[in-house]
């Protein structure tokens, strides 16, 4: 296991510890991140910014997986698969460009495999492929007219400025007009049963 799944390892425990018990101290959350992490500062500071991240998008976040789950309300997913998407969704969606869209469903799909059944990581990986596909079509649409603006700005003819030949019959010394240039974007799934088992607890030991 790598130092940033475990990371992610350790942010998965946390959401789901805080949606079971919503009056968790912060206080209590800081030691758990600390004391799983063995006191890594950049470990740490990777770790809290998932939690925090997750926590202040999760309407779109949740709106996201229920509009590719289809059938599936978030209520009636088991909690750890709730929480291993929106942590997914959420590197998806946000996370830093140094970690491919790919490798962050991936590291979701072995925390579903860890925490869950061979059914949820199926689950989950048919969910966030599907976050994904909605996320690069916005993406393409949303940039569509910049592309299309700089095609035509860089297609577009050069102005030549220079006398026009003068007509016939003008006088010899009329000056001639400017020459002008031509203006020419559903996995649809059946989600594990059962809620699942709460991320290991404070006795489980470091991977």
């Amino acid at each position: 296991m790598t130092r940033r799944s475990r990371g992610r390892e350790v942010a998965l425990q946390v959401l789901y510890q805080v949606e079971q018990n919503s009056g968790l101290p912060a206080a209590e959350v800081r030691q758990f991140i600390n004391r799983r992490l063995l006191g890594d500062p950049r470990l740490i500071e990777f770790t809290q910014s998932l939690i925090a991240g997750v926590r202040e998008h999760q309407p779109r976040i949740d709106a996201m997986i229920e509009e590719v789950a289809e059938n599936w309300r978030l209520d009636r997913m088991a909690a750890i698969d709730r929480n291993i998407l929106r942590l997914g969704a959420f590197e998806v969606l946000y996370g830093p460009e140094e970690v491919p869209a790919k490798v962050a469903i991936n590291e979701a799909l072995e925390l579903a495999k860890r925490y869950s059944t061979a059914q949820s990581s199926r689950f989950v990986n048919g969910i966030l492929d599907r976050v994904l596909q909605l996320h690069e079509e916005s993406q393409a649409k949303a940039n569509a007219p910049a592309e299309a603006e700089a095609s035509a700005e860089s297609n577009a003819p050069a102005e030549v400025e220079g006398e026009a030949p003068a007509a016939t019959g003008s006088p010899a010394g009329e000056p001639g007009a400017k020459a002008e240039a031509p203006s020419d974007a559903e996995a649809e799934g059946e989600a594990p049963g059962g809620e699942g088992e709460a991320p290991g607890g404070e006795g489980e030991s470091a991977s």
